[in-house]
């Protein structure tokens, strides 16, 4: 088979590294890729955001199968287009991407079918969202509906910081993204992440995992896409999971089929869970990066043919079998990020830090400039392991990063503390 891989980032060479492992690939592309895919695929200078670039290329090269990574062609409709063409495709449509697209959707959805969720309130009105503050308890969260690119969150503590990401949002800092928010109930608990896979009428769990967002360690600083990750997430028991499935996943997929947009494609569901009951936080429609890095790593089984039955409409056949030994990856971001930081630093003992066989670095922000690997991102490696235990796992993977030089970068130095004893212990301290 020829597939086309989309996106540039760490969840892509992921998907990427374990798509070549597949008996069943011929040839991979991926457009635009990096530095790291480069080694592994064929990269090539197509525009995602181009649906007629990316229809033409996939029929003059016979691609067999498109893989759309982010979630910003998925909500444009990029599906939908490869679709009209005959070219298969995994991820949801257009109408079934309103799932991450619009959390005002989302949020209707849940109080229609009963998920569990936090409570919340839509507004297109800055007058009337501010007047809805003076009615509610701090803190509260204030989220642009659209995509945001992961900075449409905000947490207000207190009034002013409320009425202030309100101001934000329909002033435009998030585009088009902002034209509504959605203003909700803050949760507090354990956060987890869960993912199945979906293909309208049949929904297959995967292995479950937890992130880190926020920048520096214990948890302090500003939010980002993610900092680290390790999977299984502890938290997620069977029982748990199981409830995840018949409570939230599946009420879902019933939703959209319902609504005559069956949902395709991988669905990600960001939860908290408290006194061993789960919430739906929010939805994304792709895999999670860095989540993604984690679970290729577990993963026993082919990618491919699941991506396929995906896409078919036959998921109903499909079995995966998980390593049930942890992994655990750790984001290395440029200095500044996820605020302004700069391009161009040169990363240097990559190959000494991958040496180690428990080791996997995928690259997330990067570019090659001849003989040298730079960074072109605010993440911009994955260094990823995995052990016996997520401390083994942990200890593989900061013994790799301390192998590599690379001055304008920075990273926790504590991914995976609520799995190793609770604490939020300093790896090196």
């Amino acid at each position: 088979m020829k597939v086309l891989l989309l996106g540039s980032g760490g969840r892509e060479h992921a998907l990427a590294w374990k798509l070549t492992r597949s008996p069943l690939l011929d040839r991979l592309y991926c457009a635009p890729g990096n530095a790291g895919i480069a080694l592994i695929a064929s990269c090539i200078p197509l525009d995602m955001g181009d649906q007629d670039a990316v229809c033409r290329f996939c029929k003059q090269e016979g691609i067999d199968l498109v893989v759309i990574g982010p979630e910003a062609p998925l909500v444009a409709g990029l599906a939908d287009a490869l679709a009209a063409e005959g070219i298969k495709a995994f991820g949801p449509s257009k109408a079934a991407a309103r799932l991450e697209g619009s959390k005002g959707f989302t949020k209707d959805l849940c109080a229609r079918y009963g998920i569990p969720t936090a409570a919340y309130a839509r507004f297109d009105d800055q007058d009337a969202a501010k007047a809805y503050l003076a009615t509610q308890k701090l803190p509260l969260v204030i989220k642009a509906d659209g995509l945001a690119a992961g900075k449409g969150v905000t947490i207000a503590q207190t009034l002013g910081e409320a009425e202030a990401a309100i101001d934000a949002c329909f002033a435009g800092a998030f585009g088009a993204g902002g034209a509504e928010l959605v203003i909700e109930e803050f949760l507090e608990g354990e956060e987890a992440s869960f993912f199945a896979l979906i293909d309208g009428t049949t929904a297959l769990p995967l292995a479950t995992a937890q992130d880190h967002k926020r920048a520096f360690d214990g948890d302090r600083g500003p939010n980002t896409g993610g900092m680290g990750a390790y999977s299984p997430a502890p938290i997620m028991t069977p029982a748990l999971c199981r409830r995840v499935m018949a409570e939230i996943i599946e009420p879902t997929m019933g939703a959209m089929a319902e609504a005559g947009t069956p949902f395709k494609g991988v669905l990600y569901a960001g939860l908290m869970i408290k006194d061993g009951l789960p919430k739906l936080i929010e939805y994304n429609v792709r895999f999670g990066d860095p989540e993604c890095q984690v679970l290729m790593l577990r993963l026993k089984s082919d990618l491919l043919p699941a991506l396929i039955a995906t896409a078919d409409g036959t998921l109903r056949d499909i079995e995966l079998e998980w390593s049930q030994q942890p992994a655990l990856a750790v984001v290395m971001a440029a200095q500044g990020y996820p605020g302004a930081y700069a391009k161009g630093s040169e990363i240097k003992g990559l190959d000494a830090a991958a040496a180690d066989s428990h080791v996997q670095i995928f690259h997330a922000g990067t570019r090659r400039e001849g003989d040298r690997i730079v960074a072109d991102g605010g993440r911009v490696l994955d260094v990823a392991a995995s052990g016996k235990s997520v401390s083994e796992a942990r200890a593989h993977a900061y013994a790799a990063i301390d192998k590599i030089d690379w001055p304008g970068g920075f990273y926790r130095r504590d991914i995976g503390w609520r799995a190793v004893g609770g604490a939020q212990t300093v790896v090196g301290d």
